[in-house]
């Protein structure tokens, strides 16, 4: 899955991510992204202690997973965000909501930036449920952050999606809310261009 999106803030791609080791003298995925979720401002994503050998495991078992995949997504071509999708019904939250056809879940990571933009966030989970909706099968995104992200609850309010209920994760407390395609077509109409 290759998806482009063209917004205010440039164009945002995004490609299935290699956790190959990276050849010398070039950066893979897995390093790449290494950086991102030990950042401190990652601590959501609950990998701030992995090594690069702990990200490369991770994301080659997502690679290899039937029901799970991992994306680098990137703005103007440069590397920008994490997005994985997933089927709910498989993984992560199996057994503990009520599924419809046609869901898809999501996990979104935004790599810590040197210069923030004002926007850019929800310009990348703008583009990430576009490349979602994109596949005609997809009628319902539901995503399960932490409770106390209150920062990603914003977000998802902002592309349309409504809080269900919150659950108990064997990880975390998390608030399961889900977006149709009608609900984001009616929140950000007009707004992403």
């Amino acid at each position: 899955m290759t998806r482009t999106t063209t917004t205010a803030l440039g164009t945002f791609t995004v490609r299935p991510m290699d956790p190959s080791p990276g050849r010398p003298g070039h950066r893979s995925d897995a390093e790449l992204v290494h950086g991102w979720v030990t950042h401190p401002r990652s601590a959501f994503w609950m990998m701030g202690d992995a090594r690069l050998e702990d990200v490369e495991r991770e994301y080659t078992a997502i690679a290899a997973h039937p029901h799970h995949d991992a994306f680098i997504g990137l703005h103007d071509g440069v590397p920008a965000f994490l997005m994985e999708r997933y089927d709910p019904t498989e993984v992560e939250l199996k057994g503990l909501y009520e599924a419809e056809p046609g869901d898809i879940g999501m996990h979104f990571l935004v790599a810590p930036p040197e210069t923030p933009v004002h926007g850019f966030t929800l310009a990348v989970i703008t583009a990430v449920m576009e490349s979602l909706f994109a596949d005609p099968l997809v009628r319902r995104v539901v995503v399960e952050p932490d409770a106390g992200n209150t920062a990603v609850h914003a977000l998802n309010r902002a592309v349309g999606f409504e809080v269900v209920r919150e659950i108990a994760k064997p990880e975390k407390n998390a608030l399961l809310s889900t977006c149709t395609r009608a609900q984001f077509e009616a929140a950000t109409t007009g707004a992403r261009r």
